[in-house]
């Protein structure tokens, strides 16, 4: 089903859409979360709780890209989780490689000033994006927004871990070099 339909259905009220979201975007949604946690119950159940999110989510908003809405969502939630579960201890899985890698160019700072100085960072970060090449991009985004490891970005692009772990480490200079001219003190 087309995802204008899928978000018909949501206005409309109508159960039909977490049936439709689940067939067309369960196995990605689950990718997100499994890929935070590393557990499939845990997974389950954050997808789950995606299709809950969503639902009172739409209406009143009305995605322009719902597999990127969904899969925000999806990620969020997935990552609270994570830190719910980790509170009391530290573990070495992806998502601490993934922000410890990008820790050099953006504070680590748990303690955000205000949510206005946060979504100034988003739009300097998706700026800086919008100014590398696709296949950069792509790679980033699957290693900090997806915390896919480095193999499996290699894998998923027919490349050697050498040149993703290279193509990472320029995009994050490159990164810095621009949030420095941005005016953040890194």
């Amino acid at each position: 089903m087309e995802d204008s339909k899928i978000i018909d259905l949501y206005f409309a009220r109508d159960e039909k859409a977490i049936y439709e979201t689940q067939v067309k975007y369960g196995p990605y949604c689950y990718a997100i979360a499994y890929n935070i946690l590393h557990n499939n119950e845990d997974s389950q159940e954050c997808v789950s709780d995606t299709y809950l999110d969503t639902w009172n989510a739409i209406p009143p908003h009305r995605p322009s890209i719902f597999s990127t809405f969904i899969g925000k969502i999806t990620r969020r939630i997935s990552i609270d989780k994570y830190r719910k579960l980790n509170a009391k201890k530290r573990t070495n899985g992806e998502l601490e490689l993934s922000f410890d890698e990008l820790e050099e160019c953006v504070s680590s700072d748990n303690n955000v000033q205000d949510k206005i100085d946060e979504l100034r960072l988003v739009d300097s970060i998706n700026s800086f994006l919008a100014t590398i090449k696709k296949e950069d991009r792509k790679i980033f985004i699957c290693r900090y927004f997806y915390f896919n490891s480095i193999d499996d970005i290699a894998n998923r692009f027919n490349y050697s871990e050498s040149k993703v772990k290279m193509s990472l480490k320029r995009t994050r200079d490159k990164l810095r070099e621009y949030l420095i001219k941005e005016g953040y003190s890194i």
